[in-house]
C-alpha cells in the first residue's frame, strides 16, 4: 500500500466526512423527543466512521490501522440499523441516496483492509 501523508487524503476519510454531513442533514428534521434518542445515536455513530478512520491513519502499523477501520465498519453497520429503524418509525421517507453512500464506503473501507493486509 501506498504511504499516506494525511488521513485526509484517503478518499473514504473524504466521503465519510460527507456521509457525516447528510446524516445530520436527515436527524435536523427528526422529531424533538428524539433528540437524546436516534437523532444523538445517529449522529454519534456516523461521527465514529471518519474518526476511526483518522485515529487509525495516524497509528503506526498496518494492523492498528487495520483494527480501526474495522471499527469504522462497525459504526457504518450502526448508522444503517439506525437509519432503517428510523425509516420504520416514519422519520425519514426515502433512503436510497443514504444508501448508496453506505454501499460505496463500506465497499472502500473493505478494499482498504484488504490492501492493507496484503
Amino acid at each position: 500500500m501506498k504511504e499516506i501523508k494525511s488521513h485526509k487524503d484517503l478518499k473514504v476519510w473524504q466521503e465519510s466526512m460527507d456521509f457525516v454531513v447528510k446524516i445530520y442533514d436527515i436527524t435536523e428534521h427528526f422529531p424533538s423527543k428524539e433528540a437524546f434518542g436516534l437523532t444523538a445515536q445517529l449522529r454519534r455513530a456516523s461521527v465514529s466512521i471518519p474518526s476511526n478512520i483518522a485515529e487509525g491513519a495516524g497509528r503506526k502499523g498496518a494492523k492498528e490501522f487495520s483494527r480501526f477501520l474495522f471499527i469504522a465498519l462497525g459504526s457504518l453497520s450502526e448508522v444503517e440499523t439506525q437509519l432503517e429503524i428510523s425509516q420504520r418509525l416514519g422519520y425519514v421517507a426515502h433512503l436510497d441516496d443514504i444508501n448508496n453512500s453506505i454501499y460505496f464506503i463500506r465497499n472502500m473501507l473493505s478494499k482498504l483492509i484488504k490492501s492493507i493486509n496484503n
